[in-house]
């Protein structure tokens, strides 16, 4: 089996070059994580990193792969690439979403439950994690997908109205829900037909992901279990 060294070798570079490269991926991916509050990150981003100043062809994918396992090594933290979902297929549809990227990624703390809450987890942004799960379970309890209208019919029996701007915990509603749509945990569909324009969210990678579907179902029979007692 080839070791690391032999691994680089062959791009002519040394460690020390080598452990620069891996280590500006790693702080790009924190630090872009952080900044734009989990939006995946496109890997050409990630490629540009490494060509900026080098040429080889295949040092990219190297320098990546070597990043996400010391991402999850050392940080606890798990790089994971996106299998983009398409929204599903409509007669005269038109999608909101724009091509899919070649690959993108997002990264998913694999830290035990109590060290991520005492040492990871952020107290003032909980509220955001606890309106992405509502609106992820409303979805998946409508099929996976559901009309905008509908949508914040169900959310406004919760308070929440898409006409406020200045919700105490949201602040711009909709653009809470948009932001759903740039973490790919929704995706937008439009759909023409006689009555004009439809938009509908459907689930999309995020919120199809095993860990966080497995969650949903978990929490949607808990709340039926107690429904019929």
């Amino acid at each position: 089996m080839a070791t690391a060294e032999e691994d680089y070798s062959q791009f002519d570079i040394s460690a020390e070059e080598k452990d620069r490269l891996v280590a500006e991926v790693i702080r790009y991916v924190l630090f872009k994580t952080q900044q734009n509050s989990g939006c995946p990150i496109k890997r050409d981003e990630l490629t540009q990193i490494v060509t900026k100043n080098y040429r080889q062809r295949a040092l990219p994918a190297f320098v990546i792969k070597e990043a996400k396992e010391k991402l999850l090594n050392i940080f606890g933290y798990e790089m994971r690439e996106l299998q983009r979902s398409r929204p599903s297929t409509n007669q005269g549809r038109s999608s909101q979403q724009s091509a899919p990227d070649a690959k993108s990624y997002v990264i998913i703390s694999q830290l035990p439950a109590e060290v991520y809450n005492k040492y990871v987890e952020d107290a003032n942004t909980s509220h955001l994690t606890g309106f992405t799960f509502v609106i992820v379970s409303v979805v998946y309890l409508a099929g996976g997908k559901i009309q905008e209208e509908n949508l914040w019919h169900h959310l406004r029996r919760l308070g929440l109205s898409d006409s406020d701007e200045n919700h105490p915990i949201l602040g711009n509603t909709k653009q809470a829900l948009e932001a759903l749509v740039q973490q790919r945990y929704l995706q937008k569909e439009k759909t023409n037909g006689p009555e004009g324009n439809t938009l509908f969210y459907e689930l999309a990678e995020r919120a199809l992901d095993g860990p966080i579907s497995e969650r949903i179902k978990d929490y949607v029979s808990q709340v039926s279990y107690l429904i019929l007692l």
